[in-house]
Formats: structure tokens, C-alpha cells, sequence
């Protein structure tokens, strides 16, 4: 088992600040609205040799015009029962509040190790506000400021020294794959994630925009095990008009960069729309692996084979000329199909790895090639002799030694490319093609 240490508090005292200082990321968006994290952001802390695990959580409030109020309050209450050592973070400006109280009996019941940390120290003028929260009777406050990082070293001392002994195997944890969730706002991204791994991991509630960070989530069921990333919704460019949103859209296309195989969100209500495409898009110039999930499926009145048909043949006509990919219709409300997809995106992470034998390659490509040569260009013709596959890269990539490389158009790379397709299994990745002069 890891080790886990929870930050919690009221909101704006710090936590996503001292969260990023203390994982040195910009992972968690940090802005001055009270309410900016909502779900549980999980990181990873490096600290003289010792590893662990933290977990920023939102602000704990009560009798709020928050309409997440409930739900942010649930994320806390589970990240402070999974946690093995507790960050309770004060702000020195402004005192001990009543929120604070109300936080400080939550952690009093709980019997886990609480570090008290009075935040926002900026200067020795402030020093003199720490004493005022021992009435919290949680033992001595920790002064630190998590902007300039004052004190944080002190703090992750005292960290380490509660925390238990690690029994965790971390040497592969790297080439774990990372399977992000994306699409467009209320797609059923977060809930999907809810439904894979059985709990209600993220907040989910009909309002577009309720994620804002890009959370990761370890799956390690049924002999599978791979990171999940739940992503905020990408909306056209015009139509974000939130600094919150847009770090969050930022932050989702970064978790595309670093994933590799993406699961593309559509609203089977609403179809395919421009922004889905665009969303394709990104995910293809960034040479991800992709497996396309229809969700809300029970909430579509047709559901025949001709329906899920021409559904499917409305998604590969805007997605082309890449089509060779998977389609799934699901709904995450009632469960169905969604381990499918779990399943095939670990067949699609496979298939970014599968290297072709060059005897192999060469002897199937020759007769392919030889049934229908490169066209001719200014009297001059193209002869293909030699093709291999390039092992240890990112995605499958051949290359194909000629006399006239430069000669070589994108209507006969496709016709390789299909035929490589036809034989080997290489369903959802994208395939790199060169041509090299010989």
C-alpha cells in the first residue's frame, strides 16, 4: 500500500499552492475565487529519498450558496478516510474562523495524524498570528508560506517522520499506460471514470464545466492496470470566457499530450458535432492511440442495428481519412458495455507496441506493392525495394527505402498504410510512414 497525506481546510487558505509546492508542478489550478478545486488531485512528493503520495481536496464549506457544496465536502470526507497522515491548512491573515473549528472536529474524530499548517506566513510580521490557532487543539501550528515555499522544508521533515513504511513496488510505475478521457463538456466523462472503478470518484452533476483539473485515477482490477485521466470538457475557443476554464482546457490538452491512448466522449444525444471532430484532431496530431465511446446510449429511443450503423458511419465519414478505429456504444448511468471499453483500450495500447518481423514486412509488402506500383511521375518510375519497421518508437513507424523518395504521394502512402492495416492488427494507433532514398 502507498502512502497517502491528505491537505484539507477551508476554502483559499492555500491548499492547491502548497499542493503544487510541495509535488513542484503546476498541476492543480490555483486562482484567488474560493470553490476553484472541486474534485481530489492526487501527486506524487520526492522528499531526501522518501516517497509519497498527496492529494489536494477543495474547500471544505458549509450552508453555501455553492451548489457543489455537498459534493466537494464528500470528496474530503474520502480523501481524509484513505489518507495516513492530514495537512490542515489554516490562513494566518485572516485567523481562526468558524469553518476552522468545524474542520478541526471532523479531524479530531478521525484518529489519523494531523499536521497543522497556518499558511500565507509572507513575513515575520505575521508570525505573531500563528499562537492564535492552539485553540484548535491539534497540536503546534507549522508556519509556512507556500507561495515563496518558507518553511516548507520544516514541514516535510515532520511529514515523513508520521508517515508509515512503504511497501509499494515503484520501479515500473512510469510505463504504467495512461488512458485519458476526453471530449466536450457533459459528455459523461467523469461518470464513466465512477463507473469503471465503482466509486464516486469525481464529482459529476448536469451543470458544463464541473471538472476542472485533470485527475488521475489508478485502476488495478481484473489483471488490468493502468492510469485513468478524467479531463475537463474542451469547448470552442469563444466560447470560454473563465481564466478557471481556461487552465482547465489547458490542462486537459496536456493530459492528451501525456496519455497514450485517448477515450473520445460523445453524447449520443446530441451526435457528432464540429467540436468533437476538433477534439479528433488534437488527439491525432499528438499520434495517440483512440478508441471512440458513444455514451448516453439509453437515452436513445432507436437502437437498432441500422441505427448504431449509421451512427457509426456518420463518426468515420467526419473523422476521415483515419478510420480504422473502435467505436463503442455505452452508458455510464446503467453500466453497459463500459468494461468494453476498457478492453479495448488496453488492446489499442497493445497495438502501439506490436513490431513486425522485416521478413515478414518484406514479403507481403513486394506482392503488394508489385499488384499496384507507385504511378509514374515525368516518365521516371518509382521502385520500392526494401521496407522495415523501427522498433522502440512511440507509435508503429516503416519506412520504406526508394530510388525517388520525393515522388512518393499521399494518396499511395494511404493505399500502404491500408494494406499494412488489412494484414497485421493495428486497430486505433497511427501508423508513421517514410519514405527514404535507397
Amino acid at each position: 500500500m502507498g502512502r497517502l497525506v491528505a491537505i484539507v481546510g477551508r476554502p483559499n487558505v492555500g491548499k492547491s499552492t502548497l499542493f503544487n509546492r510541495l509535488t513542484q508542478s503546476r498541476t492543480a489550478i490555483v486562482d484567488d475565487t474560493a470553490g476553484t478545486t472541486r474534485d481530489r488531485q492526487y501527486g506524487k512528493v520526492d522528499w531526501c529519498g522518501k516517497e509519497f503520495s498527496i492529494v489536494d481536496t477543495g474547500g471544505w464549506v458549509v450552508n453555501s450558496e455553492d451548489i457543489f457544496e455537498s459534493e466537494i465536502n464528500k470528496q474530503v470526507e474520502l480523501a481524509i478516510e484513505e489518507a495516513d497522515v492530514i495537512l490542515f491548512v489554516v490562513d494566518t491573515m485572516n485567523g481562526v474562523t468558524d469553518l476552522d473549528d468545524h474542520v478541526a472536529k471532523i479531524l479530531r474524530r478521525s484518529k489519523k495524524p494531523v499536521i497543522l499548517v497556518a499558511n500565507k506566513v509572507d513575513s515575520n510580521d505575521w508570525m505573531y498570528n500563528v499562537a492564535d490557532f492552539y485553540k484548535l487543539g491539534l497540536g503546534e501550528p507549522f508556519p509556512i508560506s507556500s507561495a515563496s515555499g518558507s518553511g516548507t522544508g520544516d514541514l516535510l521533515d515532520e511529514i515523513v517522520k508520521d508517515l508509515p513504511e512503504d511497501d509499494t513496488d515503484e520501479d515500473n510505475l512510469e510505463q504504467i499506460p495512461r488512458f485519458a478521457i476526453v471530449g466536450r463538456p457533459n459528455a459523461g466523462k467523469s461518470s464513466i471514470i465512477n463507473a469503471f472503478i465503482g466509486e464516486d470518484r469525481n464529482i459529476v452533476t448536469n451543470i458544463a464545466g464541473t471538472t476542472r483539473d485533470s485527475i488521475y485515477t489508478r485502476y488495478e482490477k481484473f489483471g488490468f492496470d493502468f492510469y485513468l485521466v478524467d479531463t475537463a470538457g474542451i469547448r470552442k475557443k469563444a466560447k470560454v470566457n473563465e481564466d478557471i476554464e481556461y487552465y482547465s482546457v489547458i490542462r486537459s490538452i496536456r493530459a492528451i499530450e501525456a496519455s497514450d491512448v485517448c477515450i473520445l466522449m460523445i453524447d449520443a444525444t446530441l451526435g457528432i458535432e464540429s467540436q468533437d471532430v476538433n477534439i479528433f484532431s488534437l488527439i491525432q496530431r499528438n499520434k495517440k492511440g483512440l478508441v471512440v465511446c458513444v455514451n448516453k446510449w439509453d437515452l436513445v429511443e432507436d437502437k437498432s442495428q441500422k441505427a448504431i450503423k449509421h451512427f457509426e458511419e456518420a463518426i468515420r465519414k467526419r473523422f476521415a481519412p483515419f478510420t480504422d478505429f473502435p467505436i463503442i456504444f455505452t452508458s455510464a448511468l446503467t453500466k453497459q458495455r463500459i468494461y468494453k471499453v476498457i478492453e479495448t483500450a488496453v488492446e489499442v495500447y497493445k497495438n502501439r507496441g506490436r513490431i513486425i518481423p522485416t521478413s515478414q514486412l518484406n514479403t507481403y509488402m513486394q506482392e503488394v506493392i508489385g499488384a499496384y506500383p507507385p504511378p509514374a511521375n515525368k516518365g521516371k518510375y518509382i521502385k520500392i525495394k526494401y521496407v522495415t519497421m523501427l522498433k522502440e518508437q512511440v507509435i508503429p513507424t516503416f519506412v520504406f527505402f526508394c530510388n525517388l523518395p520525393q515522388w512518393v504521394k499521399e494518396p499511395y502512402r494511404r493505399y500502404l498504410e491500408n494494406k499494412i492495416r488489412e494484414k497485421w492488427d493495428f486497430t486505433g494507433t497511427p501508423i508513421n510512414l517514410f519514405m527514404r532514398e535507397k
